[in-house]
């Protein structure tokens, strides 16, 4: 058992053993280190303004991902180098990035421009990246500028994120990889009282335990979602177990039946075995937060908080996904549908927790397809989220799946449809009215900030036709503002 959390800051170890459960690494860095070069904006992780880098070891490889400071419980960053704008001048001379922003003008009035040379900063060093406007918009679309900046901002990446990282980090990568070796350990984290602790686990059995134990505890995978329990709901939560050091918990493994994942497997690196399975479900994933969210957010952890507008479960729940759950004594399988009851409330038993999650691959005579529609394309909540599986033999639909978010207190199915559709003709379109009139009876939508209830019904009988008229042979690219592209893949 350890009682501190450990991490690599400015190339020396840090270890503190007073951390609350409720303490993000903003701060940290802005109350307890000092160190205000790392902005507070909106503190949910939307404006990007206190993105910070934290390096880890994924495969053996030193990777750096941007992460919104705000949300990230200091807890998490146990194992990891934590880099700010701070750390990145060296020898009196700035990183090639922030001497981009300086000499093409890409800050104005300089708020943002911590979180843009940060999220730039893990643009510099991925790996792999094609040069374009396009990548560089999608890196920093979590990143926000009010004085309308984008352009030279853009041009500054242009300009130095696309070489091969010549920078203090790279000089020093093997120190530092030798260094987060060193960090790395196999004892769980415990820190605090049995009525108020942060604790950090390495096995499934010693979670297992400590929840049954706690079961009033709150479980931690990103924080996405929890983040904002804390900064904007101004919870107090007095127990936090991160699942972030569990051995395996973070798998994903693909096959010919479907992929697995685990429940800590997050957006960013599941993207490409989801990518592989449908090229909507990749399409799905980039627009799912910011890359910062990404970075950090969990499929577990979205299916687990059962958000009636979560964006992964209405399409994994028509693919057929199964869940599954483990408590001290006992584990089970359900089909993922049957886990959300109610709003807010799930099949889930006190001390029971998710572990992961299995879906299937299309079989070839399925036709699925996923649309998120929502008020921004990047970085937005859905108003509403349609998925849908057909079934085809001789071109009619032997079997019809379709699931709906932003229209129910639970991401829920559309039976009504489901039944109308079944002997449908994908080549007669008058076969197709009867699901999308059914589809009044299987939801009563609310309205809300994002959507009144009559645009959500026709937004989901609209969608209901674009999926028919793609599965009839229509091209995507004809009837799509913009056709999912198997980037990764290719």
């Amino acid at each position: 058992m350890r009682d501190t959390i450990r991490f690599l800051k400015g190339g020396q170890i840090v270890e503190l053993e007073e951390v609350g459960p409720n303490e993000t690494v903003l701060d940290y860095l802005r109350l307890r280190a000092r160190q205000t070069g790392t902005k507070e904006g909106c503190g949910e992780g939307d404006c990007g303004a206190c993105t910070i880098a934290l390096g880890r070891l994924i495969d053996g490889k030193l990777v750096y991902q941007p992460v919104n400071s705000c949300i990230q419980l200091m807890a998490m960053i146990d194992g990891a180098e934590l880099v700010t704008v701070e750390d990145l001048v060296a020898n009196g001379r700035l990183h090639p990035v922030q001497k981009a922003m300086a000499e093409l003008n890409g800050s104005q009035c300089g708020f943002c421009t911590p979180g843009f040379v940060m999220s730039l900063f893990t643009l510099y060093h991925a790996e792999g990246q094609t040069k374009s406007r396009k990548a560089v918009t999608e890196w920093i679309a979590g990143n926000l500028c009010r004085c309308t900046g984008y352009r030279p901002i853009v041009d500054a990446a242009l300009d130095s994120c696309f070489e091969s990282a010549d920078d203090a980090f790279a000089w020093r990568a093997n120190e530092t990889v030798e260094k987060l070796r060193q960090l790395s350990d196999s004892r769980d984290i415990y820190i605090g009282d049995k009525d108020r602790f942060v604790a950090s686990p390495v096995t499934l059995d010693g979670l297992a335990a400590l929840y049954g134990q706690h079961p009033d505890a709150t479980l931690v995978a990103g924080a996405t979602d929890v983040g904002l329990w804390i900064t904007k709901s101004l919870r107090d939560l007095p127990k936090i177990i991160w699942l972030g050091r569990i051995q395996g918990l973070d798998r994903v493994e693909e096959s010919t039946a479907g992929v697995l994942m685990g429940a800590t497997a997050t957006y960013q690196t599941s993207e490409l075995a989801m990518s592989r399975l449908s090229p909507d479900m990749g399409a799905l994933w980039r627009r799912i937060g910011s890359k910062q969210v990404r970075a950090s957010g969990t499929v577990g952890g979205n299916v687990a908080n059962g958000s009636p507008i979560g964006d992964t479960p209405p399409a994994l729940i028509v693919l057929g996904t199964t869940l599954e759950l483990q408590a001290k004594d006992s584990s089970r399988t359900l089909p993922l549908e049957k886990f959300f009851v109610d709003y807010g409330k799930q099949d889930r038993q006190p001390g029971e927790f998710v572990t992961g999650l299995f879906v299937p691959r299309p079989a070839p005579n399925q036709i699925f397809r996923c649309y998120k529609i929502s008020k921004r394309f990047d970085q937005d909540i859905s108003s509403v989220l349609g998925a849908f599986l057909f079934t085809v033999m001789n071109n009619k639909i032997t079997e019809a799946r379709i699931a709906f978010g932003g229209m129910a207190a639970t991401p829920k199915r559309a039976p009504g449809a489901e039944t109308a559709l079944i002997g449908a003709s994908l080549e007669d379109p008058s076969t197709w009215g009867a699901g999308m009139k059914a589809l009044v009876s299987d939801y009563k939508p609310l309205t809300d900030m994002r959507a009144s209830a009559e645009y959500r019904m026709e937004t989901a009988r609209a969608l209901l036709a674009k999926a028919l008229m793609e599965a009839s042979g229509n091209s995507s690219a004809q009837i799509r503002l913009r056709a999912p592209i198997l980037e990764a893949a290719e």
